[in-house]
């Protein structure tokens, strides 16, 4: 008897940059059983990073975003004369949609349709919201095959983002966290919502990397205590907060030097143009640095003396989180969202007050005048990782997903 056909997965990853959910995504996919799925994965993104992906499964990159509505956005909100007339901003609200359907959504739908259709795809998983991926959702419903949505993010409840969270057949959720507030605000069953931490290959993990590599890339002396902050400069990623934690410890940590580790999404290099500006007109030069993207990340984490996640507003659950307490770094988050979720304060890593620049400088003066609290906290969160975030638990718990969504309708 020939072997069964493996079922095939159209991966759709539409976020606004190469962050931990892409990360995430290929680990995933790398992992995924072949004999029983098959994988493409489409990005609306493009870069060096998100080719590597064709070196791992089928990948497609079908643009998003060929007409700059960020860009015009900002243009139009510059105007004095359409801001001052309630009835002329409503109206460039409208157009500005308008042609973000017409330039960027119609095209993405109808190339995803071709090429999910020549897949020959029996499932969707959107790797992001479904207001976002809302083209790759509705291709599901043109192709009559269910779709997934993997949900890392709050939720505002809007009426469209109502609407688009009504189109998946089946959630993943990052953390009980969102969970929870997709059951609050937009009244989700709870058989439709499958909490699966994120994953990482944590036996990859090069967790003796050498740190002073590092280091001496970045001109860091041995003896100076170095905090990062890593991430996608966004703002809610709280870069901001972390260059007023900044002005508060320069003059009491001798040698201190504090890293802003992460690229930068088009949309947003006005963000961190701002950061740049605020680093030299309040004398942080020599505090502060900016690294750009970094691929290899285990030297970055063993060059820290202090690894901060900042976000202002609650995150899912961040990839840094995950990987700091796997690398057994001494970690820094705020009291909300997935980090509060995942972090026990003083057990795996310390906690700070949400938006508070003070509290944040506390907790990292905290690691510094304590080293032994540090290397305590980074052993107590590698045993907590290496229990809560292995790939091959992620993996076997979205193939479950799949199994039961792929099964004939008197199965399931």
């Amino acid at each position: 008897m020939s072997a069964p056909v493996p079922k095939r997965i159209v991966f759709v990853e539409n976020g606004i940059g190469y962050g931990g959910a892409i990360i995430c995504l290929r680990h995933l996919v790398r992992n995924l059983d072949t004999t029983e799925f098959s994988a493409m994965v489409v990005t609306g993104r493009d870069g060096p990073s998100y080719r590597e992906i064709a070196d791992e499964t089928l990948w497609r990159h079908i643009p998003d975003r060929r007409f700059d509505i960020v860009g015009w956005r900002q243009r139009i909100s510059d105007i004095e004369a359409i801001q001052n007339q309630p009835v002329l901003r409503v109206l460039s609200n409208q157009l500005l949609a308008r042609a973000d359907d017409i330039a960027n959504f119609l095209p993405f739908f109808l190339a995803l349709l071709w090429q999910a259709w020549r897949f020959k795809a029996d499932l969707i998983h959107a790797n992001n919201e479904p207001l976002c991926n809302r083209a790759a959702l509705l291709v599901a419903k043109v192709l009559n095959i269910p779709a997934v949505c993997h949900v890392r993010g709050d939720q505002q409840g809007s009426r469209s983002m109502r609407l688009a969270y009504s189109l998946p057949d089946h959630f993943v959720s990052v953390s009980h966290w969102v969970a929870a507030s997709m059951r609050d605000k937009l009244k989700i069953p709870a058989e439709k919502i499958s909490v699966i931490y994120d994953g990482i290959a944590l036996d990859q993990l090069d967790t003796y990397a050498d740190g002073a590599v590092f280091r001496r890339q970045y001109g860091i002396q041995s003896d100076q205590f170095v905090v990062g902050l890593i991430g996608l400069l966004i703002p809610w990623k709280g870069q901001h907060l972390f260059l007023d934690a900044a002005k508060r410890l320069q003059s009491r940590i001798p040698n201190l030097k504090m890293l802003i580790v992460g690229g930068t999404p088009d949309d947003c290099k006005g963000y961190e143009a701002d950061l740049v500006r605020r680093v030299a007109d309040e004398g942080l030069n020599a505090t502060v640095s900016f690294t750009g993207h970094i691929n290899k990340m285990e030297t970055v984490y063993n060059g820290l003396d202090v690894i901060v996640s900042a976000s202002t507003s609650p995150e899912p659950l961040g990839t840094v989180v995950i990987e700091a307490l796997a690398m057994g770094r001494p970690l820094i988050g705020p009291a909300h969202g997935g980090a509060a979720e995942m972090i026990e304060h003083e057990k795996t890593g310390l906690l700070f007050r949400p938006g508070d620049a003070e509290s944040l400088a506390e907790q990292i003066y905290r690691v510094y005048s304590d080293r032994q609290l540090g290397i305590r906290l980074g052993e107590q969160a590698r045993t907590s990782a290496l229990q809560r975030f292995s790939i091959r638990s992620h993996v076997a718990q979205v193939e479950t997903v799949y199994r039961r969504l792929l099964a004939p309708r008197k199965q399931r």
